[in-house]
């Protein structure tokens, strides 16, 4: 086995050797000339060192560019976005319920198929920047050529329209007579404007959310430790902030929507959403920007297919022979380290170190781990075809090790990719039927107040904001000293502890549900909108539980696909975590419906009916525990399987001489300077 480590290392240590870090390393030595020249030597007037330039491409000065001042404009438009579009989705299902009249399954689904394409629209603008605009202009650009955020100011503008105007909005039956109980219907016009408004919306999202979390993350130079320590944090604080946003929307808006209407609802959000524009572009000054690279689909496509076409190569022992690479480089160790299981190690890590662990694991260390050194060695060795000199020279028929290397680094991601998709369904429940569930429950607090259902959706912000500040403050420089790890826990090992919290919260929330439908037996309510006496509260667990959760999923997600992802394709990094997100999305649209249909066969009643009063969502739930149960030890076979980038162990030994305090300290530095 330790022949097939070695090999492994000798074989990945050619990661290193992707075209961005030859780019940087050219530009690095350009920058030191003109350093030189300039006298300028030392501290903060030092040039970054990660190939980030100013929008004329020139080498920007780190003292005078990105890091948490940069960032503050970055964090401050996504706070104003997010209050805009959680403004519309938190309380959706409602208003398709209410206005439109859909049905539980037909609301749920049309709020999660929106949700999707939102999510999935981000491959197009990631695709754009990478290989053409980069992540600044594709934002702006796209304003212009109305593909990006003035669509969606379009669309948010159209859609305020459509819930204030008469001519376009729902009929009502006037105030005498409660939503649920009118029998009026909207008109097809009136559907089908409502529902372009809405998907204006997700046209226009497609040119910002890949690239305005990945353009923060470009504020912090990796070949500087301080710097690369507060990018570690920067996804914390990054989630952290935005949720302020989240925050606002599902308490304010969400109460404005109920009591004051749907028109002031809705164009607040429009209002909010033209500021975060203007704080994105008041930034613009002191922003770092990675150069276009090049298509990365492309090279992935050309790297598979001349894998196909040359399948019958033999790979050379002989480095040498392999297409544009650099002796030096590939001679040098790599270290490399599988990941253990997350949910074992999440039980073991304040007490053994990983050394340890493998000593009282030897069946897995002796059988599993081989298998996954000649699984990961099988494939690299296949997809280094493409890169075999051969004679043949076409453009689809030799690849550099570079675009090799960045593929493998894209692929290797794929299954951790597949197993997110069901975690995102989970999160589509806490918007759809857990919401539904809400308004079933008793929801006033004194005489005069009565809480929106959606507004529950606040406890997820809360708790996220809280968990997320105690992680990074107290729980990972505590890891950390121990673990020797910069991230106090593996990237893994924080997305396993995440998925075992979702496993609970969907038991936690068939056992409410389950208490819920025994006060309904209790007291005879079988009617559709008759109100259980219960209060509304014995859903915040599930709620508060689920915010805590996203502080290691969510975060953890977001973090690891634009960590893992190579330099040149950091967009589509972070386009595979909001493909997660629309897949899940879509997922949880047809597993709903096909749940629905499957138990109302052979004359059964069914779990999801329009009146839930008479369904069982605590056998829907119990059902999602298994699948989130399943999904976990797939996620843990795909763990087992992953190997780090090796840039991640070398910045280890750099991380560790790096003080806890320096992200706070730079932070308030950076912004008030």
């Amino acid at each position: 086995m330790n022949n097939g480590r070695q090999r492994l290392s000798s074989i990945n240590s050619s990661c290193t050797l992707n075209c961005v870090q030859i780019k940087h390393r050219e530009m690095t030595m350009t920058m030191e000339r003109v350093v030189e020249e300039n006298g300028k030597t030392r501290g903060d007037d030092e040039y970054t060192k990660d190939g980030t330039v100013d929008l004329m491409g020139n080498p920007v000065l780190r003292s005078n560019t990105g890091r948490w001042r940069a960032t503050s404009f970055i964090v401050g438009y996504e706070a104003f976005e997010r209050m805009a579009f959680y403004g519309i989705s938190t309380n959706l299902v409602l208003y398709l319920t209410r206005k439109l009249h859909e049905g539980t399954v037909k609301s749920s689904n049309n709020v999660t198929n929106w949700v999707g394409t939102v999510w999935l629209t981000p491959i197009l603008g990631a695709y754009i920047a990478d290989a053409h605009l980069g992540r600044y202009w594709t934002f702006i650009v796209s304003a212009f050529i109305y593909l990006g955020i003035f669509v969606v100011q379009q669309g948010m503008s159209l859609l305020t329209l459509v819930v204030s105007l008469k001519s376009l909005r729902p009929p009502s039956c006037g105030d005498s007579i409660k939503d649920v109980d009118c029998d009026k219907q909207a008109s097809p016009f009136q559907v089908g404007i409502f529902y372009c408004a809405l998907y204006i919306i997700a046209l226009g999202t497609g040119g910002t959310k890949p690239n305005i979390s990945t353009m923060g993350a470009d504020q912090f130079d990796e070949f500087e430790p301080t710097e690369k320590t507060q990018k570690i944090s920067f996804f914390n604080w990054w989630v952290f902030s935005i949720f302020f946003g989240t925050l606002f929307a599902s308490t304010f808006l969400v109460y404005i929507q109920d009591h004051a209407g749907w028109g002031l609802g809705y164009g607040l959000p429009t209002i909010g959403l033209f500021l975060s524009i203007l704080v994105f572009l008041a930034g613009s000054p002191y922003y770092r920007h990675q150069p276009a690279s090049g298509s990365p689909l492309t090279k992935m496509a050309r790297v598979l297919i001349a894998t196909i076409r040359k399948w019958d190569v033999v790979v050379p022992d002989d480095p040498k022979e392999l297409h544009e690479l650099n002796l030096d480089e590939y001679s040098k160790p790599g270290k490399y380290r599988i990941e253990h299981s997350p949910l074992l190690m999440s039980f073991f890590f304040f007490f053994i170190k990983e050394e340890v662990y493998g000593s009282l694991f030897p069946l897995q260390e002796s059988c599993v781990m081989s298998t996954t050194f000649n699984y990961l060695f099988l494939l690299h060795r296949i997809l280094d075809k493409a890169a075999v000199v051969d004679g043949r020279s076409p453009h689809w028929m030799l690849c550099t090790v570079t675009e090799v290397e960045e593929t493998k680094q894209m692929v290797k991601m794929v299954p951790i990719l597949l197993v997110s998709f069901l975690p995102s369904t989970l999160i589509a429940q806490g918007h759809t039927l857990f919401i539904k569930q809400g308004t079933t429950l008793v929801r006033s607090i004194g005489p005069h107040f009565s809480i929106p259902p959606a507004s529950l959706v606040a406890f997820i912000t809360i708790f996220m904001l809280i968990t997320v500040v105690i992680y990074d403050k107290f729980l990972v420089p505590t890891l950390r000293s121990y673990t020797k790890n910069p991230r106090g826990i593996p990237m893994l090992q924080r997305l396993g502890i995440g998925l075992v919290m979702h496993v609970i919260i969907m038991i936690i929330a068939s056992v409410c549900e389950r208490k819920r439908l025994n006060v309904i037996k209790d007291h005879g309510i079988t009617k559709k909108n008759q109100i259980v006496p219960l209060s509304i509260f014995i859903l915040l667990p599930q709620y508060a539980l689920m915010g805590v959760a996203d502080t290691f999923w969510e975060v953890g997600r977001l973090e690891f696909f634009y960590d893992q992802a190579p330099k040149s394709m950091k967009s589509l990094g972070t386009a595979y975590y909001t493909t997660s997100l629309s897949m899940g999305n879509f997922l949880s649209s047809f597993i709903l419906t096909t749940v629905s249909d499957f138990t109302k066969r052979d004359g059964h009643k069914g779990w999801i009916l329009d009146n839930l009063n008479v369904s069982r969502l605590d056998y829907f739930y119990a059902f999602y525990a298994v699948l989130s149960f399943i999904n976990l030890l797939f996620f843990l076979l795909a763990a087992n399987f992953f190997v780090y980038n090796k840039e991640q162990d070398d910045a280890t030994m750099e991380l560790e001489n790096v003080k806890d305090t320096s992200d706070t300290n730079a932070f308030f530095k950076d912004v008030i300077m």
